[in-house]
This record gives C-alpha cells, structure tokens and sequence, in this order.
C-alpha cells in the first residue's frame, strides 16, 4: 500500500517554478490594495457589496463623560495601516467635485491622520454600531453644500454595512432623502445656505432674516435629529429685510442703506432658525459650527488662492482669527441664547457641535484643483472649502456619533 501511495503521489514542483508562482501571488495581492485604496479610474461601479464591519475595542466605544471632543490635535493613525474607511470604489455617493482619489490628487498622506481630543481617545467609526443604535430612527442635514459634503461622508461610512435606497420626492439632489431598509434609518438633506428665505435679484441677494426658510422648516416634521449649519453663504452681496422692510445689507453699495455687514445677517438669520426650530421641533437639534473659511493661501478664492499643504497644522501652529472667529462666535452666542429658551419651554434637545477648531488645522484636507481631471476645460476655482471624500471631514461623523448617543 505505502509503494502505491508512493506511485500516485505528484511529483513536487520544482523550486523556481514555486518561486514564479508566490511572485505572482504577491503581485496580485498588492495591486489589489492599491487599486482599491487609490483607485483614479471612474467612480464605484456598483459591482461591490459592503463588507461586513469588523467590531474591535478601538470602534464604536463611547468617550468618558467630561472628554471635550472638540479640543486636541491630530496624530498619525497607525491601526489599520491608515488606511481609510472607505474609497472612491466602495462608496458611490461621493460628489464629483470632492472625489480627490478619482482625479489624482498626489498626496495621500492627508488620509493618515486621526483627531484625538485632549483627555481621551475618539473611538474609530463603527458602522454596524451606528445603524443599530439608530434603527427606527430618522436624522436630517439642513444647509449649504458643506451639509451635502457632511452626509455624504457619512453615506460613504455606512457603506460598509449598507447601501440605502433612494426614496426622494424630488429629483433635485438637494432634497434627497435616503433609507437603510435593514434598519429602517432615513438619513435626508434640505438646501438651505441661509436657513432664512431668500430670493437673488441682479447680483444681490435678498434676505428676509425674520423668516425661516419654509424648504426645511415645513419638512423636519418627524425627524428625530436636524444638524443644522450655514455660513459661507452670507459673504454674498444682499439686502436685509425684516417685517418687510429694508433694514442694512452687505457690500450692496446702495445709497441710504447702512452696510450691517455679514455679521448682522448670519446672526439674524441663525436666531431666526433656531427659535423656529425649538417652537416646533422636539427633537435633537445639533448645531455644527462652521467649516474654515481661511485655508487660502497665495490670494483670494477668486484671484488664485489655493491650499497645497500635505499635513496638518500642529495645535501651535495657527489659531482662529479674523472671519472664521467672527462667524464662529456668532454660532456659539447664537446657539447659547438657543439653548436657554429650549430649556424654558422643554421642547428640543439642543447640541453644540463646535467641528472650527479641528477642522482648522486642516488645510491639508481639501480638493484644491483635484475635483477634475487637469486636461478637462473647465472654469473652477481651486475648492479649499469643502472636504476630499474620504478624508479629514469623515470625523464629523465620528464626532457626531458620540453627541447623538443617549446619556
């Protein structure tokens, strides 16, 4: 019997031959990586599926009660190989504008950072354990096109688990509301950049700061969660109104019209939404602080400024100052003087997001010229507002995650 075993036993390949073939595996194992963490070809095919989320004891924790999320710096992120929670292959809801991977960007070490508060560690964002702590439940974003980059960025980590089934009204993009069907979570975006209404006429826009926008205000019904955020948007030109009148504006040149500035409007207008919101909403409100306005460099947004850098500041290195402090103080008064009358009236849950100051030490972070193909012919400027997907905004998401948990 051992002689016929011996008999039909193959006979071992030869060494090199083994060595080809370990090569080869090797080859392909590698270009696999790379192709699914750097991938620049068009976006996600829809072939994939979601993996399923691994559970580990760096995600889906909570922080210590008392951790301040909201101070500290960011570190290298060495779990995981830094590699992100997503790419522009597993994730079809990124904007095309945002999708820095997919057009090139050459510097890849902005994805290898992570943001850990003073005092504690932020846990990694866990997927499954999201979805199940919001099953049933029902979250919107209220804003400008930061708001879209913000659901977006969750979109795409909750892509891990799965791809929710579009079930808007509306075609336009801007009114999308989405469901989780296994978990029967509704995730929606309502357009409003000032929160107020508003209506452009020539080059100005017209702002009645005493009105809440009915774009939203009349479609949070049944919502568990609003994240509401506006800034950018009140650089523009406009005229302010208020019980139908003009009262100021900013840079309207308009002779006999006081120029209130910005500052004026954005509070009005943040005032105005935010008692819209505790008169009729009973559920959690998170205000989100604003997005930089000061990454620029080298000029103006309009005349050639770009934000090139590959890391992030240090805690030491810049700080919060001119536009980006004047809004940013406006947000935090605002959302105080908020949060007081919530109280009085026992009516919505109110949530200080305050996202400026991690995000400021960002400038790493942004499209730049890489929302498009470089031979393209294309009027854009370079984008040092919003956020590459993936990349530094997807701790929003891990921030949000920790504010929304119950006590």
């Amino acid at each position: 019997m051992r002689s016929l075993i011996q008999r039909v036993r193959p006979a071992a390949p030869p060494l090199p031959a083994l060595l080809l073939v370990a090569a080869v595996a090797v080859l392909l194992v590698l270009a696999a990586h790379r192709s699914s963490f750097f991938d620049t070809t068009s976006a996600w095919s829809g072939a994939r599926r979601p993996s399923r989320a691994r559970n580990s004891a760096a995600a889906g924790g909570r922080v210590p009660k008392g951790c301040d999320l909201f101070r500290g710096e960011w570190v290298p992120d060495g779990r995981g190989g830094g590699a992100p929670y997503y790419t522009n292959r597993s994730c079809p809801h990124i904007q095309e504008h945002q999708n820095c991977l997919k057009y090139g960007r050459p510097h890849r070490g902005f994805l290898r950072w992570r943001w850990r508060p003073a005092g504690c560690d932020l846990p990694r964002f866990d997927a499954a354990a999201f979805l199940r702590s919001f099953r049933g439940r029902s979250l919107t974003f209220v804003g400008d096109s930061i708001a879209r980059n913000h659901m977006q960025s969750l979109m795409c980590l909750l892509s891990k688990v799965e791809y929710p089934k579009d079930i808007s009204k509306t075609p336009h993009s801007e009114f999308s509301t989405m469901l989780y069907e296994s978990h029967n979570f509704t995730m929606a975006i309502f357009w409003s950049p000032f929160l107020v209404k508003a209506n452009k006429s020539g080059d100005l826009w017209h702002l009645h700061l005493d009105e809440p926008d009915d774009a939203w205000l009349a479609g949070i019904a049944g919502f568990d969660y609003v994240v509401l955020s506006a800034a950018n948007w009140f650089t523009r030109p406009s005229m302010f109104i208020e019980a139908g009148r003009v009262v100021g504006c900013h840079i309207c040149l308009v002779p006999g019209v006081a120029d209130l500035t910005l500052r004026y409007s954005q509070r009005m207008a943040l005032r105005t939404a935010l008692r819209a919101l505790t008169g009729v909403f009973n559920g959690t409100v998170v205000l989100r602080t604003l997005s930089p306005t000061s990454h620029f460099e080298g000029g103006e947004w309009d005349k050639g400024g770009d934000c090139r850098r590959t890391r992030p500041y240090a805690a030491n290195e810049t700080r919060m100052a001119g536009l980006d402090l004047d809004m940013h103080t406006v947000q935090v008064e605002e959302f105080a003087r908020a949060k007081v009358a919530a109280a009085g009236a026992a009516a919505a849950r109110m949530v200080l997001m305050d996202a400026t100051s991690a995000m400021l030490l960002r400038p790493d972070g942004h499209p730049s010229r890489y929302g498009h193909w470089a031979n393209q012919n294309v009027t854009l400027y370079n984008d040092c507002v919003h956020w590459c997907l993936p990349g530094p905004i997807d701790v929003w998401n891990e921030m949000l995650f920790q504010i929304l948990l119950p006590d």
